[in-house]
């Protein structure tokens, strides 16, 4: 296992085909800071333009935290004009993690909160242990989620509950956050970041092609009518009918194999 630190706080560990984007900010629970976003989003964009990386799995070194989120403390100190300053910042972070373009894979334990629940939400799967508290407290301090909650919570479990969710600032604890579909695997304390990467290195085995044009066609698609939807479909699938990751994929389920993938 290899590891690339961006500063102090955010690593990138590889895993084979899997890389582990590592939020290590243990003394302040992960909070997002200035510094600490930057570093994401630098991390973010370097996975981003590497193309033998298939899946990345969001995990966090805190033993009681996953992300509590904004770091209040150094907002405390900020001025308007700081604030602004740092807005686009903050938004390169959340956003980075948002679209990048192969599966992501969030692992879960502690708290979860504001814009850390949000940095779990950009993920496409969120895999949860039984000390996960997640929730969107943002109003009960005087803002609103700005990481993206108040668009892709709704995605997840519809506009009334996300609504609750948020207006109410509550906390959520594991088996709720199941039931509620905050979340999407519940396991055994301490076992969000290895049955994490179990699914990851499943996923990784798949066509790192396919990988990315079905993640494309799935969030480019949401929110469309079904006959758009289709469009969007069938571009991805023209993206990856021609290609040797297909060809190899035929040749292999007719030889019996195990594929080795070009990735093109």
């Amino acid at each position: 296992m290899s590891e690339q630190r961006f500063g102090e706080w955010v690593a990138v560990r590889r895993h084979g085909h899997v890389a582990e984007l590592v939020l290590d900010r243990p003394k302040a629970m992960n909070a997002v800071s200035s510094e600490l976003a930057a570093r994401l989003a630098e991390a973010t964009r370097a996975l981003g333009e590497d193309d033998s990386v298939r899946v990345v799995v969001l995990t966090s070194t805190h033993e009681r935290a996953f992300c509590v989120g904004a770091d209040l403390k150094e907002r405390n100190s900020f001025t308007d004009a700081d604030l602004s300053r740092q807005r686009p910042h903050a938004r390169a972070a959340y956003t980075g993690v948002l679209e990048l373009p192969m599966p992501t894979i969030a692992a879960v334990h502690g708290f979860a909160l504001g814009g850390g629940f949000e940095l779990a939400l950009s993920c496409d799967v969120i895999v949860a242990d039984a000390t996960a508290v997640v929730g969107l407290p943002e109003v009960s301090v005087g803002v609103i989620p700005g990481g993206g909650g108040t668009q892709l919570l709704p995605r997840r479990v519809g506009a009334a509950r996300a609504a609750e969710l948020i207006f109410s600032a509550r906390r959520v604890e594991a088996e709720e956050a199941q039931a509620l579909g905050l979340v999407d695997q519940l396991v055994p304390e301490g076992q969000d970041r290895v049955e994490a990467l179990a699914l990851a290195s499943r996923i990784a085995g798949n066509s790192p092609v396919g990988l990315r044009a079905a993640k494309r066609a799935l969030r480019l698609g949401h929110g469309l009518d079904l006959r758009a939807g289709l469009e969007v479909e069938d571009a991805a699938w023209r993206s990856v009918a021609f290609s040797g990751d297909r060809a190899e994929g035929v040749a292999a389920f007719n030889e019996k194999r195990k594929p080795e993938w070009p990735g093109h």
